[in-house]
């Protein structure tokens, strides 16, 4: 469990900074909500009449008087793109950095097999990103209780459980596509990243482009669904997991047989 320990230990700092960035800016959200809540029934009614945009962040179907409503889309939006970027960057350096810091000469010195590196930089991604989203859920919680509102319970960590799978398939997609690399890699996550949460914009305005939702993993995440029906949608989390499974097996396959420079 070596490099599984290593891997979590290089990435606290980036856990911290990236944690309480997200968390704070959801924090603020929320405790700005007491002085925004006699407000929201206008709110409702401009976005209600804005057509094209408000359908593609899913605001016309949120009541923004509920603190949960509020929370789904202020906070859901600094954990969806924050969360998404954070666990895209993880992803996509995990296996390029061995090869971009020289240090892949040191680790297959060891008496280890390339497989056994794989599944412990895979469980130390899945480590790092709950890590990141328990600390960001317990700042969230202890925001709303200063500001006394009562809340679901159920659909807050609904919320927190659909971001938080959105964000290991975002960070297995990416992996997969660091077992090709051998450096440059960051720009390249945080574009995976941003082009999934683009693709669910189109297929929220077009009708025509719902079978996008099947690609990226932000349909899954939509407040409103997670809100109404207190369940994520199973058709789009399924696909979801199956192109995460995908993610690690392709690095899997390539990077066993891949010639390493170190």
């Amino acid at each position: 469990m070596k490099i599984l320990q290593q891997e979590i230990k290089s990435q606290k700092m980036a856990i911290v900074i990236w944690s309480l960035s997200i968390g704070l800016l959801i924090a603020v959200c929320v405790l700005m909500y007491p002085e925004m809540k006699a407000e929201m029934t206008d709110v409702n009614e401009i976005f209600a009449s804005m057509g094209s945009f408000s359908s593609a962040f899913g605001m016309d179907q949120l009541n923004f008087g509920t603190l949960i409503g509020f929370y789904a889309v202020e906070g859901g939006n600094m954990l969806g793109i924050g969360g998404a970027f954070f666990a895209a960057i993880v992803g996509i350096t995990s296996l390029m950095k061995e090869e971009k810091d020289r240090t892949a000469e040191f680790l297959f010195t060891h008496p280890m097999t390339r497989g056994r590196v794989l599944l412990e930089k895979v469980c130390s991604i899945y480590i790092i990103l709950l890590i990141m989203n328990l600390i960001v859920y317990v700042v969230s919680v202890v925001s709303i209780l200063i500001i006394g509102e009562k809340i679901d319970w159920t659909v807050l960590s609904l919320i927190h459980l659909a971001y938080f799978l959105m964000q290991c398939e975002i960070a297995m997609i990416c992996f997969g596509i660091s077992a090709f690399l051998r450096k440059g890699g960051i720009g390249f996550g945080i574009g995976v990243a941003a082009g999934l949460y683009f693709l669910n914009i189109v297929a929220n305005i077009s009708q025509d482009a719902k079978a996008l939702k099947y690609i990226t993993p932000f349909a899954y995440t939509e407040g409103y669904e997670l809100i109404n029906n207190k369940k994520i949608p199973m058709e789009y989390l399924i696909s979801g997991m199956v192109l995460m499974l995908a993610g690690i097996i392709v690095a899997s396959v390539y990077y066993r047989k891949k010639d390493i420079f170190s």
